[in-house]
């Protein structure tokens, strides 16, 4: 990988822009010149632990800098299509934090924008660079899996659920912030790395159900007004004749799940652990694989260069000219929809088709 320079601004300050940061400190010649929030202790303290050199406390303030080669946004979900709008319009790339945004109909006006003003919208979704999701796709590559028919989305925590079980902001479990809980927070991760390696089907029709039951202690629930899913169910069907169940829970009464996975006709992947399947006549064959070798032999034998090793080494590569951009504004639209199909059918009580959910989608953005 190069090291032209890329200058970075940075829009919002909180918990996952530090993450972001540390992926873009191992980066070199990675700048990021400029961080801004409403909040002044946040941008104040974020600029000073990264020694970020210019700080705002709008996103429209730095936004009139004229030395960014793009921008990050790291806010909370009804946030993202002001933000992204914002950076597409003001001329710069924009990289923007998962869920792609609150509801479909603002995705698609992020995805739309992007379009219009030629510029490239990348997403945070991080399970893309896993190894096990670039193992499961060298397979699929190689035509091993055979025709692909069948995946399974899974994430699971016993007690997860952010603020009420200790961790996080209430920002997290309200629907004026976030929109959705369990599906929007760590469903989107199994959901698109999924949907990348089926080559990003269309959905045609889902039925699904949410769940808030398990109790949570009385003073958090009151001061956080936790309104958000704690389990999402779905079971989706494709328009090229695939399907999909979905099981992702931020508590529940269970030890675990098994992995995501994805079956064809001459062999299947589970993602978590990792692990390959096939039946040889009467053997029935199970088998893992070495994927630090293969990660080395990717980044050394291939030439990757690191450019797949997270969101933002992948997204630096690409504003260099490195490599092509994943599509990952077009997994994580579809991922919008699919969740969103889950929500209205739960609510509805009924299977709803993707096109219907299309057309009721309304915008929940805040102001920047």
């Amino acid at each position: 990988m190069s090291e032209k320079p890329v200058r970075i601004g940075l829009i919002g300050c909180g918990q996952i822009a530090q993450q972001h940061l540390r992926n873009y400190s191992k980066i070199p010649g990675v700048q990021v010149v400029a961080c801004a929030d409403i909040k002044k202790e946040a941008a104040d303290t974020t600029a000073q632990t990264w020694n970020i050199p210019n700080v705002y406390y709008t996103g429209q303030e730095m936004l009139k800098r004229d030395d960014l080669d793009a921008v990050d946004v790291c806010l909370h979900n009804n946030l993202h299509v002001s933000g992204t709008v914002a950076v597409l319009e003001s001329g710069r790339h924009c990289y923007c934090e998962k869920p792609m945004a609150g509801t479909y109909r603002d995705a698609l006006t992020m995805y739309e924008t992007a379009k219009k003003t030629g510029k490239m919208l990348h997403i945070q979704l991080a399970f893309l660079y896993e190894k096990e999701t670039r193992a499961a796709k060298e397979l699929i590559e190689a035509g091993e899996l055979g025709e692909l028919y069948h995946a399974r989305s899974t994430g699971f925590r016993r007690r997860g659920r952010p603020f009420v079980d200790g961790y996080g902001s209430e920002c997290f479990v309200q629907p004026k912030y976030s929109n959705g809980g369990a599906m929007y927070d760590m469903g989107v991760y199994h959901l698109s790395q999924l949907l990348y390696l089926m080559g990003n089907p269309t959905p045609k029709r889902v039925v699904g159900r949410t769940y808030q039951k398990i109790e949570m202690d009385p003073k958090r629930r009151e001061i956080s007004q936790y309104d958000v899913e704690e389990l999402g169910l779905g079971f989706v069907h494709f328009e090229n004749g695939i399907t999909m169940d979905i099981i992702e829970a931020w508590s529940i009464n269970l030890g675990g799940f098994e992995g995501s996975s994805l079956v064809g006709s001459n062999a299947g992947v589970c993602l978590s652990p990792f692990g390959y399947f096939r039946n040889y006549g009467n053997l029935e064959m199970n088998a893992t694989a070495n994927l630090e070798q293969a990660a080395f032999r990717w980044t050394n034998v291939h030439g990757d260069k690191g450019m797949y090793n997270s969101s933002q080494a992948h997204w630096i590569a690409a504003l260099r000219g490195e490599c092509e951009l994943l599509p990952t504004a077009e997994i994580a639209l579809n991922t919008m929809l699919i969740s969103e199909c889950v929500f209205q059918s739960s609510k509805l009580d009924r299977e709803v088709t993707a096109d219907e959910v299309k057309q009721a989608s309304v915008s929940r953005a805040l102001p920047l």
